[in-house]
């Protein structure tokens, strides 16, 4: 699991010599269209720099905007608490870039099409499209700066690729979203901060420490019990030999051990369903010391994927079964 993968690796779909051409050449004939009538590049959607979409109109509102500015896409849902920090930063930066790209709001809950052609498998997580072709950025939250960086990724590989420059506005012709009300400052903004950045450069021990400095003074920080279950996680599986502990998970269904060391791989491996339903069939199974040992440590592993997530709220369900 990697809830700050910030990869461009999907680029390389953007890259392909028939699309650019096509983008391009669309870019260019835009241009133009507009110097002719004596302006510059009107503002993408008539200067609507944050916009929800649906199914019904993200051809028109996506797909073909995207052949004149990059469109970001931010999946959410109403229950997700870290889409409440995300979206926000989101919308905040698409006010901040004036035009440099549009940010596309797409509701999960109501538009399961877009959220299954996507293949999105956890929210938030964020898409771009440009020229028509569609990329991943990254997925959950993440720290402003490596946000910032990806979208700097993004309007470069644009114009480079495609010729696609968006349209810059002019100061105060933003509307409505320039007004974007900007996130209220935290006291531990620069903690925080600190700690993402540790926990993404490797420095596990350094960010486990900086998020219990920031719990230790508000225990209620979900930012910083997010981050730390993380931590807490990639700490734990560092070193193990994955071949070695599904063996002895296979070899030893009442190990209780073993199935937790199976578990964390599990959840980092990305199979969130498998991690839970080992831990949950191995508290069914067992009693006393074993039984608290697997419930504690899924309750860990719900803490690193959120707990409004629907996949954490279907194993609670199950657990209380399994306890009761």
């Amino acid at each position: 699991m990697q809830p700050r993968n910030m990869s461009m690796s999907g680029v390389v779909d953007l890259a392909a010599v028939k699309a650019a051409g096509e983008a391009k050449k669309k870019a260019e004939q835009a241009r133009a269209e507009a110097e002719r009538q004596g302006g510059g590049m009107p503002a993408a959607g008539g200067g609507r720099l944050v916009f929800d979409v649906d199914e019904a109109g993200f051809e028109l509102e996506v797909l073909q905007r995207s052949a004149e500015v990059p469109v970001v896409i931010d999946f959410w849902a109403d229950w997700c608490e870290p889409c409440k920090q995300l979206g926000p930063l989101l919308e905040r930066l698409a006010a901040e870039y004036a035009g440099r790209f549009v940010l596309a709001k797409v509701d999960v809950e109501a538009n399961q099409l877009l959220f299954q052609q996507f293949g999105v498998q956890s929210i938030p997580a964020v898409f771009a499209v440009v020229a028509g072709q569609a990329l991943p950025l990254f997925q959950g939250a993440a720290p402003e700066v490596q946000i910032r960086q990806v979208l700097d990724q993004l309007i470069a590989v644009a114009e480079q690729r495609f010729g696609i420059v968006g349209a810059p506005l002019e100061a105060g012709a933003a509307g409505e979203a320039a007004e974007a009300p900007k996130a209220p400052a935290s006291p531990y903004d620069g903690v925080l901060s600190a700690a993402h950045e540790a926990l993404d450069a490797g420095d596990l021990g350094g960010a486990v420490r900086a998020y219990e400095n920031v719990l230790s003074d508000d225990p209620a920080n979900a930012e910083a019990k997010l981050g730390l279950a993380q931590a807490q996680l990639l700490r734990r599986v560092q070193g193990m030999d994955a071949r070695q502990v599904r063996k002895a998970a296979a070899d030893a269904p009442g190990d209780v051990a073993a199935q937790i060391d199976a578990a964390d791989l599990d959840l980092v491996g990305g199979h969130v369903e498998d991690a839970f339903g080992r831990l949950v069939d191995t508290v069914r199974r067992t009693a006393g010391e074993d039984r608290d040992a697997a419930r504690v440590r899924l309750l860990e592993l719900f803490d690193v994927i959120g707990p409004d997530d629907p996949r954490v709220v279907a194993a609670r369900t199950a657990l209380s079964r399994a306890l009761f």
